[in-house]
């Protein structure tokens, strides 16, 4: 069974991007290889071919790898909707929403559902690379772990150790992270991955010789800091960009439960468009567009936006002429109210929406999960959708557009008569040059856009990642520890 299994010494080490990195690696030396995160907690996720949800860096390491995303790349994913409590998804459908100590006791259940996946992919694949979560050291998670040395013992495989030496203390990290662990998981690590390193690397040999020395495990290898690394983002905000000159101001409101943030990866990289983020505490800019995202908690979302008081910068925003796209739960918001009757994502019940819009959506138990063909104009373009609310009334009479999946064709979104606010309950609309373009062009007609692919970039910085990991890392040494 040739499975390793990547950790890190905390959230943001580097396992998504290590992880990514080797699947590429390892595919161009022939190899057949499938991501594998146990349990993923993020906002941000895709959906499959065949309609069941996962973690976004799951999607991404499997493009890595140069295969479909499937629901066995990622059995269990948390999206959480509240300080305390998540949605559980379990094999790419929802089950319930639960607290943290409710799901602590579910875990048992989790772990099997987690072992039929692994099981299945080492059927199928040469090699197996497993992500871990967050730390194998939060001691008080250690009982019943599903995403870290829990699973690791459970399956007997070797495990390598990241610590991201751009945080500061890394030697604390690795060695404090394996003083934490059992004798038979501290023999199951087998090497550690130092990265983000900026300098010079002659600098810091002597605390990799005594890190050797000390833990009797070899460091296999120091990646540098990639700057500029674009990739999606696991569950962050990656709001870079610095594009002052821009002819397309774009303005985000970052929501606290803003899901599927990489909608806006396209947007933030476009060689035309300057894009913002709007946070807690501030006042909506002057711009072109104002983009309200998905929510994995819509009424309390909504209920925020309304106390930050952006509710009356749109209405100040649309009286001078800027335009507004609502996406998922971003469109719900715009509408005339929300109910959440069954208590799908929150005890609120129901709140008014921003009233820019006639219609009224009912968030139901069973939710919708699909791959879309999205038929914009005289193009074309991919999306995904992922909501449980649903929304009808009169604005749908002009719809923004029309939508296909297994041979079903059906309206989705509006747009209002003065052209200035439609919505959509599409994610990834942008992911291809037709779709910035089509929002580029709805924003200003008169002007020529470049094309800009999200994919082909993708594609790239992937192929950057998997060489700098060639020239840093000892990948023979990587796969014998694999192997054996």
């Amino acid at each position: 069974m040739n499975t390793l299994m990547i950790q890190g010494t905390a959230s943001d080490a580097g396992k998504s991007t290590v992880v990514a990195g080797l699947c590429r690696v390892l595919v161009n030396r022939g190899k057949r290889v499938a991501p594998f995160k146990p349990q993923n907690m993020a906002l941000n996720s895709a959906v499959t071919a065949q309609g069941e949800e996962i973690g976004r860096a799951q999607a991404l390491q499997a493009y890595a790898a140069k295969v479909p995303p499937q629901v066995d790349f990622n059995p269990i994913l948390l999206k959480p909707n509240s300080d305390t409590g998540a949605q559980v998804i379990l094999h790419g459908r929802p089950i319930s929403n639960m607290e943290a100590a409710q799901y602590q006791d579910y875990k048992k259940v989790a772990m099997q559902a987690v072992l039929a996946s692994h099981t299945r992919l080492v059927q199928q694949f040469n090699c197996v690379l497993v992500e871990g979560a967050g730390s194998p050291a939060e001691i008080n998670l250690r009982e019943g772990d599903v995403a870290n040395m829990g699973f690791a013992e459970e399956v007997d495989c070797p495990v390598v150790l990241v610590a991201n030496i751009d945080k500061g203390g890394v030697f604390a990290h690795l060695v404090g992270t394996l003083a934490l662990l059992s004798e038979s998981e501290q023999n199951r690590v087998k090497g550690f991955i130092i990265n983000g390193f900026r300098g010079d690397l002659g600098l810091l040999e002597s605390g990799l010789a005594w890190l050797e020395e000390y833990t009797q495990k070899p460091v296999l290898g120091v990646l540098p800091y990639i700057h500029d690394l674009a990739l999606d983002a696991e569950d962050a905000i990656d709001d870079h960009n610095s594009n002052d000159e821009a002819a397309a101001n774009i303005a985000i409101l970052l929501l606290p439960h803003t899901s599927n943030n990489t909608d806006f990866d396209a947007l933030r990289h476009h060689p035309q468009c300057r894009v913002q983020y709007v946070r807690m505490g501030q006042r909506i800019p002057p711009c072109d567009l104002v983009i309200i995202p998905g929510s994995k908690n819509v009424l309390f979302d909504l209920t925020f936006l309304c106390q930050q008081h952006w509710h009356d910068d749109l209405q100040r925003h649309l009286r001078y002429g800027g335009k507004v796209l609502g996406i998922c739960g971003g469109m719900q918001m715009l509408g005339q109210r929300i109910d959440d009757p069954e208590q799908v994502e929150s005890t609120m019940g129901a709140v008014f929406g921003l009233g820019l819009a006639d219609f009224v959506t009912t968030l139901q138990r069973d939710k919708i999960t699909r791959q879309v063909t999205v038929i914009c104009e005289d193009a074309q373009l991919c999306g995904y959708e992922i909501h449980c609310g649903r929304s009808v009334g009169a604005a749908f009479d002009m719809p923004l557009f029309q939508l296909s999946h297994d041979d079903r064709q059906w309206h989705d979104g509006f747009i209002s008569a003065d052209n200035l606010i439609a919505g959509t309950y599409v994610h990834g609309l942008f992911d291809s040059p037709q779709g910035c373009d089509w929002v580029l062009s709805w924003l200003d007609n008169t002007r020529s856009w470049q094309a800009f692919d999200l994919n082909a970039q993708r594609e790239q910085q992937l192929a950057r990642l998997a060489h700098v990991c060639e020239q840093h890392l000892d990948i023979n040494k990587i796969i014998a520890i694999m192997e054996s």
